[in-house]
C-alpha cells in the first residue's frame, strides 16, 4: 500500500478500520446482514437460496449484470470446491466478490505516495454538483500533505455559487495553497494558472476542481475536455489522474452518472463518497464491475481525515461481518 501506509502506526490503522466499520453500519444492517441470515444452515446451493441472494444483491444496488455474474461465479466455485457448511459458503461468496473487484486493480492507485517527478503530479477531479467533490478535494489535499507532499489546489468550479469559497476553506483546513478566480471565470483558465503556478513553485501535487453541472449537459463535457487540453500545454502528460467522484447514496443514479462522464472523460479511478450515510454500499461493487475502473478513495465521514484508500478485502470483510450490536 506504499510507504505512507506502511509507516502508519498500528493505532492509526486500527482507528481507520473502526471508522470504516462505522461508516458501513447502514449497509451492514441491510443486505449483507440478510445474506448472512440466508446462508445460515445451508449445506448446499438451492434455487430458493439463489433466488434470495439475487433479490438481496439487487436491493443493494449491486446491479443486474453484476448480480448475475456473482451468482454464476458462486455456482461454479461451489460445484468445484464442494463446500460442506454455511461458514464455507460465506467465505466463498466473500472471496468471489473480492476476486471480482480485483480484476480491475491498478497498482499505481494504492497509496498517497508518488513516484519521483521533475514536474507536479496533476489530479483532475470531476463529478456532478452535490456528490461531495469539493469535500473530497479538501480531504485528498490533506492526505497528500500528511504524506509530506507540497500540494496546491485549482478552484475551477467557477459556475456554482460559493464553490470557490468552500474550497478555500478546505484548503485552509488542509494547510495547502490554492489558485482561484472570481465566480464565472473560465475554468480552463483557472486550471492552466494553477498548474503553471504549481510548476513554478515546485509543488509535488496539484488538484484541480472542475465544473459540476448536470452530467447530461453537453457544455459541461466540452468544458472538461478543454481543461484537459490546456493542462497539457503546461505538462504534456497531465492530468496523471482523473478522479470521478460518485455519491454512494444515489445508488443506480451513480452508475448513470459514471456512464455519462466516461463518454467524454478518460477517468482513471473513482472516489465513492457518503458511504456513512447510506445502506447502498453495494453500489461500489456494481460500479467497478460495469466500468472496469478501480475505486481508489472512499469517504467514510465528514471530518477532514475521513478519506481512505479503498481496500477491497477490508471493505468486503467489514460488510460480511454484520452490524455490531
Amino acid at each position: 500500500m506504499g510507504l505512507f501506509n506502511i509507516f502508519k502506526s498500528k493505532e492509526q490503522q486500527e482507528q481507520d478500520n473502526r471508522q470504516l466499520e462505522k461508516s458501513l453500519e447502514k449497509t451492514k444492517s441491510g443486505f449483507f446482514q440478510k445474506i448472512g441470515k440466508a446462508i445460515i444452515g445451508k449445506s448446499r446451493l438451492t434455487e430458493d437460496f439463489l433466488d434470495e441472494l439475487e433479490e438481496i444483491l439487487l436491493s443493494s444496488d449491486v446491479g443486474v449484470n453484476t448480480t448475475l455474474k456473482i451468482i454464476e461465479r458462486l455456482e461454479k466455485r461451489v460445484s468445484r470446491d464442494k463446500y460442506m457448511n454455511s461458514e464455507e459458503l460465506n467465505d466463498i461468496l466473500k472471496e468471489e466478490i473480492v476476486d471480482l473487484l480485483s480484476e480491475h486493480d491498478n497498482p499505481l492507485y494504492t497509496s498517497f505516495d508518488l513516484p519521483p517527478r521533475d514536474e507536479p503530479y496533476v489530479i483532475m477531479v470531476v463529478g456532478v454538483n452535490g456528490v461531495g467533490k469539493t469535500t473530497t478535494i479538501g480531504k485528498l489535499a490533506n492526505q497528500f500533505r500528511k504524506a509530506g507532499k507540497n500540494v496546491m489546489i485549482g478552484a475551477g468550479d467557477t459556475f456554482r455559487a460559493a464553490a470557490v469559497d468552500q474550497l478555500q476553506i478546505w484548503a485552509e483546513r488542509a494547510g495547502v495553497g490554492i489558485i482561484s478566480r472570481s465566480m464565472g471565470s473560465d475554468p480552463a483558465s483557472v486550471a492552466f494558472d494553477a498548474v503553471q503556478s504549481a510548476k513554478a513553485k515546485g509543488a509535488d501535487v496539484v488538484i484541480l476542481d472542475t465544473a459540476g453541472r448536470l452530467h447530461n449537459k453537453v457544455n459541461l463535457m466540452n468544458e472538461l475536455e478543454k481543461v484537459d487540453r490546456v493542462v497539457k500545454k503546461v505538462i504534456p502528460d497531465a492530468p496523471h489522474e482523473t478522479v470521478l467522484v460518485l455519491d454512494a447514496s444515489t445508488g443506480q443514479n451513480a452508475i448513470e452518472q459514471a456512464r455519462q462522464f466516461l463518454k467524454s472523460t478518460q477517468v482513471n479511478n473513482l472516489a465513492i463518497t457518503k458511504l456513512d450515510g447510506t445502506a447502498k454500499g453495494g453500489v461500489v461493487i456494481g460500479i467497478v464491475d460495469q466500468f472496469k475502473i478501480p475505486v481508489k478513495y472512499i469517504g467514510v465521514g465528514e471530518k477532514i481525515d475521513d478519506l481512505q484508500l479503498f481496500n477491497k478485502e477490508l471493505f468486503i470483510e467489514s460488510l460480511f461481518r454484520g452490524k455490531k450490536e
